[in-house]
């Protein structure tokens, strides 16, 4: 049984009184879970979809967003969870290339919702002429039951597009084995029990929000606290409140935590670990976290949409020794760096990341060219360049496209920025290449400085070459009120390249 709509039956069975979703006031038990589950399958069924159709999902964290997953699980459908900061034009993009049949969503999208087309639309909230009820949808069909659609291990779970730092976003292809296997890496990595739950502030339609690691949470018979947007504030008040146990939070999430005043007097020590990654941590940075969560074993992580997330995870036992690393990969993941000839290398040197095993997706959906170019031979190449050391940890280096290459010098463009979150005045920091006409390419350094900080250029420049060989200082350090990045936390040095920034 691939399904995880069957754990939502057995969480009803063993503990059906226990509160499994909350979010703001709202309270759901396992048996109301699956009374709702249950009767928006039935609603979904009657009009028309089934066994392999594609339902999108723009909405903010709502319970309902989770009712709908589990829910088109259970009649054996595919979910399609939407970038809600995408622009309509993408929306309808991703609708098409997706070729959905349905879409759940709230009043603050609908009328941005292309209109033309056979599309279903359901929506959240007050009722609306042209759009079916969700809340009617699942009124009338109180009491229905569905059995739970027998999948195989192939057959699609989810399509997730990825953010669109290309030029077009490409649907990743996830299956349900792909998905079990994940939970199953993850149950064993942090030991998830019934006793744990998980602090939802990322968005649900990233496997961030969804997967590190909240879906393998449920799968153990724990609970969800649902934050409907990330709020740094309202994550610590939630912790304290709440007491959930673990929370994953992207690079620039817990940059805002850290920032807050006060956080030092306040009770987090609910948290036995937190789930770091999007993109290189800064050795500073995880310091800093350390000495704010005692109580946490902050789990630095590397993962891709492709692989369902959570691919590596620094164990507890290293977070000293091995800082900088994102550790050893979850049971039955395979991690090997190679060359360009695709041979792997010795340990300590640098190549690119490439992964195997069931949680791996299966391909780009309706792309073949591009699944050609990242799945060869078992190994999904990822484009992320990385080194092993002699006990298999595994340091992420760079993108491959962002690697500087000056004067025939390779620059991991990391490397300048730990030097620079080195300097106390430093919040955030992202290098780039830019053009030079003897060197081909030098560093440039983009800088969110600490608020009421003095420190310029000059200062700055002077800390690196204190620390860095003179080729890998920056010839250019502009500052930002912020970086630009994506939904999930990472940042998009495209813009950064191109001068789509907002200066201070």
């Amino acid at each position: 049984m691939y399904n995880f709509a069957g754990v939502i039956d057995r969480n009803a069975g063993r503990q059906p009184d226990k509160v499994v979703l909350s979010q703001g006031e709202r309270r759901l038990t396992n048996r109301e879970l699956h009374a709702r589950v249950g009767a928006l399958a039935a609603g979904l069924r009657e009009l028309g979809i089934g066994r392999g159709d594609v339902v999108a999902l723009l909405l903010y964290n709502h319970l309902e967003f989770l009712e709908t997953v589990f829910a088109l699980n259970r009649i054996g459908a595919v979910f399609l969870p939407l970038n809600y900061r995408l622009s309509p034009v993408e929306w309808e993009f991703v609708l098409g290339h997706s070729e959905a049949v349905a879409l759940v969503t709230e009043p603050e999208f609908a009328d941005a919702v292309p209109g033309e087309g056979p599309l279903r639309r359901i929506l959240l909230g007050p009722r609306r002429p042209g759009w079916l009820s969700y809340e009617d949808i699942v009124t009338r069909h109180h009491g229905d039951t569905v059995a739970v659609e027998p999948v195989g291990p192939d057959d699609l779970q989810r399509l997730m597009y990825t953010s669109g730092t290309t030029s077009r976003p490409k649907g990743v292809r996830i299956t349900h084995a792909n998905h079990l296997f994940k939970n199953l890496g993850h149950l064993v990595e942090f030991g998830l029990t019934s006793a744990d739950s998980t602090l939802v502030c990322g968005p649900l339609y990233h496997v961030g929000g969804l997967d590190l690691p909240g879906l393998g949470t449920l799968h153990a018979g724990g609970s969800l606290v649902v934050l409907r947007k990330f709020d740094a504030r309202e994550v610590i008040d939630a912790v304290e409140a709440r007491r959930p146990t673990n929370v994953w939070l992207a690079p620039s999430m817990m940059n805002a935590v850290l920032r807050l005043p006060g956080l030092a007097e306040r009770d987090t020590s609910s948290l036995r670990f937190i789930i770091g990654g999007g993109e290189k941590m800064p050795e500073p940075l995880v310091a800093r976290i350390r000495a704010t969560f005692p109580h946490a074993w902050f789990a630095d992580s590397y993962g891709l949409t492709e692989t369902v997330a959570g691919d590596t995870f620094n164990d507890a036992e290293h977070v000293l020794s091995k800082v900088g690393s994102v550790g050893r990969p979850v049971v039955h993941l395979r991690v090997r760096v190679v060359d360009e000839r695709g041979s792997e290398v010795p340990s300590g040197q640098l190549g690119e990341i490439t992964l195997s095993g069931p949680k791996v997706f299966s391909g780009y959906w309706r792309d073949d060219e591009a699944t050609a170019k990242v799945l060869r031979d078992g190994w999904f190449h990822t484009g992320d360049l990385g080194r092993l050391d002699e006990d298999g940890y595994l340091y992420v280096e760079d993108r491959k496209k962002d690697m500087i290459v000056s004067g025939g010098e390779n620059i991991a463009t990391p490397e300048v920025e730990r030097v620079l979150y080195e300097h106390p005045d430093v919040v955030e920091a992202a290098v780039v290449g830019m053009p030079h006409e003897r060197w081909g390419e030098v560093p440039k350094a983009f800088v969110v400085r600490r608020t009421g900080s003095a420190a310029d250029a000059a200062e700055l420049t002077a800390h690196c070459r204190e620390r860095l060989a003179k080729f890998k200082v920056p010839a250019e350090i502009v500052f930002l009120d912020e970086l630009p990045r994506t939904p999930s936390g990472k940042v998009l040095k495209r813009d950064l390249r191109a001068g789509r920034q907002s200066r201070e």
